[in-house]
């Protein structure tokens, strides 16, 4: 098993070298645009550019998606690592990763986000690092979604002292007084719903909202 801080790319299961082809769009994606706001991670974050959410609230503000559904942290940062930021100059970049490391544990993940929000703060020292916390996972409490929460309590300590950096939870509730979760907000009880995701990322779009705002207004000051 690769270490979830150790740059990587997936097994080619399929055998159809699809994540690389994805790789090589995203490289020229980044290339032909000029997004202000950098979006990269796993499902949460590819998903997120098919709903309706998104190209009312989020195209608008010159966002690149750059997520990839699989991908686990040490697959971020290989692609950090391989120029898919190199030429842009985003004000801010959002890091939503770390929900595809199952066999990993909490230390792990969180040790594998590090190392992907210090790549990127490496390359893009002036961009505003946003990083989401993990969202909840199955239909009731279970393992898996007490690692997360244990990911989730972990990363804000681990982070601090990172500059330029925040850590956001767009979790607007999912989890029910009785610890159930609703297939209205995840379908599957892991990915969500169009509506879960005008809750969930109506938070982060408030948080660039006001970061690109003050980005302005520092600029007119000046």
């Amino acid at each position: 098993m690769t270490l979830a801080s150790e740059a990587a790319p997936p097994e080619d299961k399929r055998g159809d070298d699809r994540w690389l082809s994805i790789h090589k769009h995203f490289l020229i994606s980044a290339r032909e645009q000029e997004p202000e706001v950098l979006f990269l991670g796993d499902y949460v974050v590819s998903m997120a550019a098919h709903t309706e959410m998104w190209e009312k609230l989020f195209a608008p503000l010159h966002c690149l998606n750059l997520g990839i559904a699989e991908d686990e942290t040490q697959n971020v940062l290989w692609r950090i690592q391989n120029g898919e930021i190199d030429s842009t100059d985003p004000k801010i970049i959002v890091l939503g990763v770390g929900a595809n490391n199952i066999n990993h544990s909490a230390e792990e993940i969180v040790s594998g986000i590090l190392s992907c929000a210090n790549a990127i703060i490496e390359k893009k020292p002036n961009a505003t690092l946003i990083l989401l916390k993990l969202l909840p996972c199955g239909r009731k409490p279970n393992p898996l979604r007490s690692k997360i929460n244990e990911v989730n309590e972990k990363l804000k300590s681990a982070t601090h002292g990172l500059p330029n950096t925040q850590v956001i939870d767009i979790d607007p509730g999912f989890v029910q007084p009785d610890g159930l979760v609703s297939h209205h907000d995840l379908y599957d009880y892991l990915h969500l719903t169009r509506s879960a995701y005008s809750k969930s990322f109506e938070i982060l779009y408030d948080l660039l909202q006001q970061i690109l705002t003050d980005s302005v207004n520092s600029q007119d000051a000046e």
